[in-house]
């Protein structure tokens, strides 16, 4: 995944000049094969593990059907990274290999746009989630009557239309794409720290507060029983966020300390080893649904025992 941040008119043709030039990057083949055969790998297992995810969450009817959508959403965010971007990376590293540069350019720059598509929509599909962990906090029995399921499905459908047009502005300048990501990104960290700094906050009063008035009963069994699969449920979005920021974090770095107008070897492999890095989020994910989230785990494992019987 390629995110210059070159200055200049002619940003677009400097960037696809530099990533499809023989001089630049004819040292660096043995790298970009590699690559390729990790990313190949990386690809299958981001399909067929957010594959399983999708048909798991459709058959568990435990979760709310809002958390459920954006879950599944950020599934299929993960399902296209693995069937879209890290082929076109692939295709891109390929064509530097064997030298077809008329391949090179377009798999470059449609890369690009697939990654700061499907990256900007995994940022703000986790922090809606983040977000619907603290309205089921506030708003407690009020959160199914506002947090419906039309609701979530627009503010998803949102998402993705945000990170199209994002994406696509790379195309008019690429100052506008950068501003962009700084944007989204900057936003999306500061929504989600508030967010999970309230709700731990909140369950730390509570906790608190609950040592404090004991209450006999049924009621309050019940009720504990609910924060505690409440405080389940947020560890399990917290660990998917945790990684996300693992994943993207040293691309992050890489990009902010290249040059602004040049770009040594040595910056150009960072770039694509670490966002090989950002590749590994969408098959690390359903990994943690399995692991931390008690109701797709089971889904997953009768999904598997039809599929064997099938078979």
């Amino acid at each position: 995944m390629e995110m210059k941040n070159l200055t200049g008119g002619e940003n677009l043709q400097t960037i696809a000049e530099l990533d499809c030039s023989e001089e630049f990057t004819r040292e660096v083949h043995g790298e970009l094969v590699f690559l390729s055969v990790i990313n190949t790998f990386l690809s299958i297992t981001a399909f067929l593990g957010n594959t399983l995810i999708l048909v798991a969450l459709r058959k568990d009817t435990s979760i709310h059907p809002s958390s459920k959508l954006l879950y599944r959403n950020l599934a299929i965010t993960d399902l296209c990274v693995g069937i879209i971007l890290e082929p076109l990376s692939v295709a891109y590293w390929t064509s530097v290999v064997n030298e077809r540069w008329d391949i090179c350019h377009y798999a470059d720059l449609i890369s690009y746009f697939a990654g700061v598509t499907l990256c900007s929509m995994s940022l703000i599909t986790l922090t809606a989630i983040s977000v619907d962990r603290l309205l089921a906090l506030l708003l407690g029995l009020r959160y199914r009557q506002v947090v419906t399921l039309k609701r979530t499905r627009l503010i998803a459908i949102g998402g993705w239309i945000v990170s199209i047009f994002g994406a696509s502005s790379f195309f008019l300048n690429s100052f506008i794409v950068s501003l962009y990501v700084y944007i989204v990104t900057a936003f999306c960290l500061v929504t989600t720290i508030c967010a999970y700094t309230k709700i731990f906050m909140s369950l730390r009063h509570n906790q608190i507060h609950g040592q404090n008035h004991v209450v006999q009963g049924q009621s309050s069994q019940v009720n504990t029983l609910n924060k505690a699969r409440y405080r389940k449920a947020v560890y399990s979005a917290l660990w998917v966020q945790v990684t996300l920021v693992i994943c993207y974090l040293p691309y992050v770095i890489a990009e902010a300390l290249t040059p602004q107008r040049e770009m040594p070897l040595s910056t150009y492999l960072a770039l694509q080893f670490t966002g090989t890095l950002v590749h590994l989020n969408s098959s690390l994910n359903p990994f943690l649904y399995c692991w931390k989230i008690t109701e797709v785990r089971q889904a997953v494992k009768e999904t598997l025992q039809q599929l064997h019987f099938c078979t």
